[in-house]
């Protein structure tokens, strides 16, 4: 933090609780140093830093491809990408295709997560039957609702040497726009994004 932000952050702390007291007495006070206490923690967790995803992988690792999808992938240009990075190597490559159980606004409010796995689960049986006929073989995970833990989490036991992410359109999702810029930003071994929209896959 810049030197010259200290007294304002001062400020911001001290005023609320002051006027409280002031205000409606020691009750008042006490509540807002809590709510206040509470938001120092809340931006000090938003503002932690955040380190590398996985590790650089060797010359000598074996290679390992994490294929993330928050869309079913079916089209034919996207999965002749994915078998061609499979073919690029060799002796192939251990492919684990990774499905987020994304969970929409109405499933959230009603605490719905089966759905989210259901759905996350439908995606990860179309791909990896893409994939299969593209004579690609993979293994299959649903992941954490959140993008960029779920491929976190993923890669602690699969030791991945590239990760593909596989999204719609900017437009269409941007929140997996935004998760894609953190992984590359913090991922370790190559990474890289194929976005779909739904009308080119039609």
């Amino acid at each position: 933090m810049a030197p010259w932000k200290l007294p304002f952050v001062v400020i911001a702390i001290v005023v609320p609780i002051a006027a409280g007291f002031y205000v409606g007495g020691p009750g008042v006070g006490v509540a807002v140093a809590a709510l206040v206490a509470v938001a120092i923690v809340v931006v000090a967790v938003r503002d932690s830093p955040r380190g590398g995803i996985g590790a650089r992988p060797t010359a000598a690792a074996p290679r390992r491809l994490l294929v993330v999808v928050s869309r079913p992938l079916e089209d034919a240009a996207s999965i002749g990408e994915i078998a061609a990075a499979i073919g690029g190597g060799p002796g192939g490559a251990e492919v684990l295709v990774l499905a987020p159980a994304r969970i929409g606004f109405l499933d959230r409010w009603a605490s719905d997560l089966e759905t989210a796995r259901r759905r996350a689960q439908k995606n990860l049986v179309l791909t990896v039957a893409s994939l299969a006929k593209a004579g690609v073989e993979a293994e299959a995970r649903v992941g954490d609702e959140d993008l960029v833990q779920a491929v976190e989490d993923t890669m602690r036991s699969f030791a991945a040497t590239e990760v593909i992410l596989v999204t719609r359109g900017d437009d269409e999702d941007p929140a997996a726009a935004s998760s894609a810029t953190e992984l590359e930003a913090r991922l370790q071994p190559p990474f890289r994004r194929i976005a779909i929209s739904d009308s080119a896959a039609r």
